[in-house]
């Protein structure tokens, strides 16, 4: 049988269990010449599934209600009916919340399991990695003794960003909720400095981590940490605008967030380079972070951690969990 989450209803604000639906459907056959029928053994959860719940215009169409809900998985192929794929091949595709899905080839990349741990490729060498890759190296251009500065600083994404900024010979200053996710981002990480998004006095304590200002913003959360950002961006300042997680569940309404207008007028004087992007949007440049994660992943050099959840049925509070901050680094269900 498949197991499967849908999505049951929208969340008005915050997103709650019975948003899900868990329904158990037969095993889908395959029909299509150039059906793959695979087997989810990793469930990827990550922030971006919050906005697809939404039925508003994005970068990809909403989940459908009665749908099921959407992310990467590390799948096994069972039958195939493409010849560049054989049952048996480990393959990373869009497999959804379910144990079983039907996908096309253009939606697949075979992995060497002996390569790196599968559930790497869902993080440090999945999606993840290479949004931290794309965005700090391709829109930030870190340079030698410029400070970075990392929002959501302990997830899969910031944590790379921490550590790359440090490889290209830079300050990296985290940003993270609580004081253990702070020590994690400076003792497993490397990051010069950490500062907790939850202390009342957020703005004086990254000033003070942040002497010579910020040249790199990478964003995460938006809110009240880029409130605490804009006075210190320097001119010619780079912020790939990578997520806004604490928008997700709806607008704040913060009677002392900086305007937009105060944002525009910044980025006029100061010439900064606001960029929103996807991953998708440089795939072109997979191969060449593979190239340079890869090995260092596998020496050591590159450090990831994991939260692996056991059981399908547990994915809705995981997925609440990580929206509220509950995980330390890359959310991943291991499906059975």
């Amino acid at each position: 049988m498949n197991r499967q989450w849908q999505l049951a209803r929208r969340p008005e604000a915050e997103a709650l269990a019975d948003h899900f639906r868990y329904v158990t459907l037969d095993v889908p056959e395959i029909s299509g010449a150039d059906d793959i029928l695979i087997r989810n053994r990793f469930l990827s959860l990550d922030p971006y599934m919050r906005w697809r719940m939404n039925d508003t215009k994005s970068y990809a169409k909403p989940v459908g209600i009665g749908d099921v809900m959407v992310g990467a998985t590390v799948s096994e192929v069972i039958h195939s009916n493409d010849p560049l794929f054989a049952a048996g091949d480990i393959v990373v595709a869009g497999g959804g919340w379910q144990d079983y899905a039907i996908v096309k080839s253009d939606g697949l990349r075979k992995i060497d399991p002996a390569g790196a741990s599968l559930t790497a490729y869902l993080g440090v060498l999945g999606s993840p990695g290479f949004t931290a890759y794309a965005g700090l190296m391709k829109i930030g251009e870190p340079k030698t003794g410029e400070t970075v500065v990392v929002g959501a600083a302990t997830g899969p994404v910031g944590s790379l960003v921490i550590q790359l900024a440090k490889m290209a010979g830079c300050r990296a200053v985290a940003v993270a909720g609580g004081p253990d996710k702070c020590r994690l981002a400076v003792d497993r990480f490397g990051a010069d400095a950490a500062v907790d998004h939850r202390d009342p006095d957020l703005a004086g304590m990254l000033a003070g981590a942040c002497p010579n200002g910020i040249d790199v913003y990478f964003e995460n959360i938006g809110g009240r940490v880029l409130d605490a950002v804009i006075p210190l961006l320097n001119p010619f300042a780079r912020v790939p605008v990578c997520g806004l997680i604490s928008q997700y569940n709806g607008i704040e309404d913060r009677s002392d967030a900086i305007s937009l207008a105060q944002l525009m007028q910044d980025t006029l004087v100061k010439r900064l380079l606001v960029r929103g992007f996807i991953v998708t949007d440089y795939q072109a440049y997979r191969d060449e972070f593979l190239a340079l994660a890869t090995p260092q992943v596998a020496s050591g050099a590159i450090v990831a951690m994991e939260d692996i959840v056991d059981g399908l049925e547990n994915a809705p509070t995981a997925f609440l969990g990580l929206l509220n901050g509950k995980n330390k680094g890359k959310l991943i269900i291991r499906i059975d």
